[in-house]
């Protein structure tokens, strides 16, 4: 007599009796609850069509204000979207894009300059003082460059304890030339509600041909039906 193949079915029989137990209980708990919609499903979970209008022109909003050559960085700075319930306006926050060493590609907020109580008009300020220092740089013909995107991974975030799952991409872009010679450059952010993706600008940094900057706008942030974010790549020949 084989003990262990008995003690193992028994196992797997409780285990079985248990889920279905589970399940029983789960169905009695919700029976009247409405039916699953198909943003509830696994379809959802695993299409990538849109499930929201577009909402871009009410989004974040970033722009490159140059190159500080010394230190081999570009200055960013992004104008958080304002809700409909704010009078005031937004913090911008300024960044510093690293364009060779290790941290190259990297984009990091100054966070110096945010450590006591600041408003806009401060960040202003400190940004007027920094131009001068900066090295404009040039936009290129936007035609020539080409975005693709891929999805890396995608799930189902539920945002509320009443509210449908919204879908969340791990969404990556790549912005190479069209001729195929030239910078190119890739990374992956966290898209909502759609895995789409637009090439808004390519500069270009004057006296360097091996490097470009792209700026590209997706659905990054989850409010409402999905505000729009934006990046800037780093391009590297």
């Amino acid at each position: 007599m084989n003990r262990d193949a008995k003690t193992s079915a028994a196992l797997v029989a409780l285990a079985r009796t248990r889920r279905m137990q589970r399940a029983v209980a789960h169905a009695y708990l919700h029976r009247d609850a409405p039916s699953q919609t198909i943003r509830g499903s696994l379809g959802f979970l695993l299409g990538t069509s849109r499930t929201a209008q577009d909402a871009r022109a009410h989004g974040d909003r970033m722009q490159i204000l140059g190159v500080d050559r010394d230190a081999d960085v570009a200055y960013v700075i992004e104008q958080p979207a304002l809700a409909s319930d704010q009078r005031s306006a937004a913090v911008p926050i300024v960044y510093r894009l690293y364009l060779s060493g290790a941290r190259a590609g990297h984009v990091v907020p100054m966070r110096a300059w945010y450590e006591a109580d600041v408003d806009e008009a401060a960040i202003r300020e400190r940004v007027a003082t920094l131009m001068p220092m900066l090295a404009p740089v040039m936009r290129a013909t936007t035609e020539a460059w080409m975005l693709s995107t891929r999805v890396v991974h995608r799930r189902a975030l539920r945002v509320g304890a009443d509210a449908q799952p919204i879908r969340k991409f791990a969404l990556q872009l790549r912005v190479e030339p069209v001729s195929g010679t030239g910078p190119l450059g890739y990374t992956t952010v966290t898209s909502y509600l759609t895995p789409n993706a637009e090439l808004i600008e390519v500069s270009t940094i004057p006296g360097n041909s091996d490097l470009a900057i792209a700026r590209v706008r997706y659905a990054g942030i989850a409010s409402g039906l999905g505000v729009s974010k934006e990046t800037c790549l780093l391009l590297v020949g």
